[in-house]
């Protein structure tokens, strides 16, 4: 039995077949291996991949684009969405009248894309499926993603975080060894950064320390080079495109396949079709150029690394193996700058690195359906562990809030922690609120801003008072 993997990213979405003992990803009808997460409305249909992505150009008010970030949000989750019922909902106005789709039914058409493409490469079909999850995904976000995949048509056998199916797809792991080893994961994709450090003992992956930051992606490097090529057509032609956002759009595709060009090749040449005013620009840009507008983006790229490592107590020479994910992460200078953070460490970036995930979920599926020679004893296990910090709300002497950290990110769960509360005077009943870290991506200017979101409420009555000063305990199965 054939089993696919979909890693199901905030631009792309890639999809790999597990048959005969190996998995590979399959193009999609374009030819892509790779497929934008975009879906465009129109009339009477919807279109999915390269061609909404194109025709965002004319279509921007009904495309949809980043779904991913606002799935199993709430309505206050600061993207361009409508609210209806506490909800967030598109406004889309093709057609005759405006209609409102859910976060959840514009996944599930890339979802079953996905699917589509597998079935075509297969010549049957398929529905044994593992998905792939950010490692910071909450509980509710990987329900929606869930959700949505199994509406396309798929069986969802697992839910598997991104850094563990990195390192499934070079097979580290796999082979139970003596001794522990350090594997930092880093993954540069459309619109976030991720670095994951994991120990590795025996098949077993543990998280000891991971960051993402959502200010920082390849939209970011394109956009730099957008700006370029709209000061070159100023400079030539005397008009200044920055402010119209049609001619941004096309800009930023033209400036986007260029970047991709520019990671195997020397030069790239943009060409944008009526730019402004019927006038056609083209623009040769060099690797070089390219790297010197991106250096800060770079350099910003890789600033997290160190404090990554600095968090998990950890040095450039424990780590003994380096992956790296998303299709940035394929810019020949950023692979060279990380060399040069780790000079004695491999560096593995043999598997495209906007395919790599695709190919671990793949794996993995192959593994739970149990064929081509796996047995059952081979079968991986999971350990859920709370993907952000768990705290919980006091109260000091001031009467201000004070937020003690009770679970730390990478705690395995369920868990149990011994936290002394104290109160003035004798005690007949507590509310305890527990509370999650989280960050919040805007829209606008991809900035940071972490907050706290309530997750649990416990109230407790006691039969007598309760004395000024004890401990409670509490067993935590976020």
């Amino acid at each position: 039995m054939a089993a696919i993997g979909v890693h199901f990213g905030y631009t792309c979405a890639c999809v790999a077949i597990f048959k005969d003992g190996r998995a590979d990803v399959v193009a999609n009808d374009a030819g892509d291996r790779v497929t934008p997460a975009v879906v465009g409305y129109r009339d009477t249909e919807q279109i999915v991949g390269i061609a909404a992505k194109q025709g965002r150009v004319r279509n921007a008010a009904n495309t949809v684009v980043k779904v991913k970030q606002v799935l199993g949000r709430s309505s206050d989750c600061h993207f361009q969405v409508v609210n209806k019922a506490e909800k967030p909902y598109y406004e889309i106005t093709a057609g005759d009248h405006p209609q409102y789709v859910a976060p959840e039914d514009v996944a599930k058409l890339v979802f079953h894309k996905m699917k589509e493409t597998a079935q075509s490469a297969l010549g049957s079909d398929v529905t044994e499926a593992v998905i792939t999850v950010p490692f910071e995904f909450a509980h509710a976000q990987k329900h929606a993603l869930r959700e949505a995949a199994e509406a396309a048509g798929f069986h969802v056998l697992r839910l598997i975080h991104e850094p563990a199916a990195a390192l499934l797809a070079y097979n580290i792991g796999q082979e139970c060894h003596s001794g522990k080893s350090h594997v930092l994961v880093y993954k540069l994709g459309g619109t976030s950064l991720s670095v994951t450090v994991l120990q590795v003992n025996g098949g077993m992956f543990r998280v000891l320390s991971t960051h993402t930051d959502h200010s920082i992606g390849g939209e970011s490097f394109t956009q730099a080079l957008a700006q370029h090529l709209a000061a070159e057509f100023k400079r030539t032609f005397k008009h200044d495109v920055s402010s119209n956002a049609r001619a941004m759009l096309k800009l930023m595709n033209g400036a986007d396949m260029a970047k991709h060009s520019l990671s195997t090749l020397g030069s790239a040449n943009c060409f944008v079709d009526s730019l402004h005013d019927g006038i056609d620009f083209e623009c040769n840009v060099s690797r070089a150029r390219f790297e010197l507008l991106c250096s800060s983006l770079f350099n910003k790229s890789i600033q997290p690394i160190r404090a990554l490592l600095e968090k998990a107590g950890l040095s450039a020479s424990s780590i003994n193996k380096v992956v790296l994910c998303g299709g940035s992460a394929r810019i020949p200078r950023l692979q060279q700058m990380i060399r040069e953070m780790f000079p004695d460490v491999e560096l593995l970036s043999s598997a495209p690195p906007d395919e790599v995930i695709a190919v671990g979920a793949a794996l993995e599926a192959g593994l739970l359906v149990g064929r081509d020679g796996l047995g059952p004893e081979e079968e991986s296990v999971t350990v859920d562990v709370s993907a952000t910090d768990i705290l919980v709300k006091e109260l000091d002497e001031t009467g201000a809030e004070v937020f003690t950290v009770l679970l730390p990110s990478g705690t395995p769960l369920p868990a149990r922690r011994h936290h002394i509360l104290s109160g003035g005077g004798q005690l007949s009943s507590l509310c305890l609120e527990i509370y999650q870290r989280i960050v919040r991506e805007e829209s606008g200017n991809f900035g940071n801003m972490p907050c706290l979101l309530r997750i649990s409420i416990f109230s407790f009555l006691f039969m007598q008072n309760w004395c000024s000063c004890s401990s409670l305990y509490i067993l935590l199965l976020y």
